[in-house]
């Protein structure tokens, strides 16, 4: 199978048990959580080798994360060590009228506080197909988005595939500059870009009558992209979404039909799962709309599994893009 490089921060995720708000939670569970990992550890699943590159403190915590990775069959083998601390998010579940709720802690993380000397992108990218990178990671700071455009023209040099997901978290830009300062650069070397019409216009000023148009002229604006991919929720209530998929491939719009999801049982982590699932898609069939509905079934199936991570198989995901969504007993 393919060798895909994801590069982004990994933070300890801790959330009050069940559906218990911030305020009466005595306890909370703990797990580790990225969204770039996340898309590693699903693809890892399904039988690719999956490495993740991220920086942690050099501790118990630190390398309790990378065993967590381990666990979930990604490479840690360029995972590397220091700074001085843990990033942290703190998640509250919602439920029907009420939203989930997700506080960051993550100043001064150790991916934060990163050089870019400090990664060897060839030797990272050797007999790589494929690298990923998401908007959240190069919002950190200076060096957390060196880093990332380094490694993205790394695997330009190389001839690999690049997957990018401009999404962002606006509160998040605190060292001077903004989105549209950064992700143009990044975006420039990317071939698959995730976005929709509102963050094309907001980050690179580009706009359009409709998606179509607006994946036109993006490609305009940069040669180098030759997909965009986009997914579009539905949410009922905080328990039932509708989730479908987009993706331009430079001639037309290709589109999934809605997957009913009800009830949800964690729903963070899902667009990651959508993103695994067409990079497994687009590298296993010859089949852009199977590709695209296999991601729309690996988001819908992760919704079901608590955590952030999607842990499945090829088979049950394939199960749901044929239709199979009734969740009967299997004997």
């Amino acid at each position: 199978m393919s060798k895909i490089v994801t590069f982004g921060e990994v933070l300890m995720r801790l959330s009050t048990p069940g559906f218990s708000r911030f305020e009466q939670a005595r306890q909370l569970d703990v797990t580790y959580a990225g969204g770039e990992a996340n898309v590693a550890s699903a693809l890892a699943y399904w039988g690719h080798h999956t490495a993740h590159v991220t920086r942690f403190p050099d501790s118990p915590i630190g390398r309790s994360a990378a065993q967590y990775l381990h666990f979930h069959g990604v490479d840690i083998s360029n995972i590397i060590y220091g700074g001085p601390r843990m990033a942290v998010y703190f998640l509250e579940t919602g439920a029907a009228l009420r939203a989930s709720q997700i506080v960051y802690d993550r100043v001064n993380s150790s991916l934060a506080t990163i050089d870019p000397s400090e990664l060897n992108w060839d030797e990272i990218l050797k007999d790589a197909n494929w690298f990923h990178w998401a908007g959240i990671t190069p919002a950190l700071s200076q060096g957390a988005a060196d880093a990332c455009l380094a490694g993205i023209e790394a695997a330009r040099r190389k001839e690999i595939t690049v997957s990018g997901d401009i999404f962002y978290r606006a509160n998040l830009w605190k060292y001077g500059k903004k989105p549209s300062d950064v992700l143009p650069a990044l975006t420039a070397g990317t071939d698959i870009v995730i976005a929709n019409r509102e963050n094309i216009k907001e980050i690179f000023g580009i706009d359009g009558n409709d998606f179509i148009e607006s994946c036109v002229n993006l490609k305009k604006a940069f040669p180098q992209v030759s997909r965009v991919v986009d997914t579009k929720r539905t949410s009922i209530s905080a328990t039932h979404n509708l989730l479908r998929a987009y993706l331009w491939n430079g001639t037309s719009v290709l589109e999934t039909p809605d997957i009913d999801i009800n009830p949800i049982v964690d729903r963070v982590g899902g667009g990651d799962a959508f993103i695994a699932g067409l990079i497994h898609g687009l590298i296993s069939f010859n089949d852009e709309q199977k590709a695209l509905e296999f991601g729309v079934a690996a988001s819908a199936l992760k919704h079901t599994i608590e955590g952030d991570a999607l842990i499945s198989t090829v088979a049950e995901v394939e199960a749901i893009r044929q239709g199979e969504t009734s969740g009967r007993i299997r004997r």
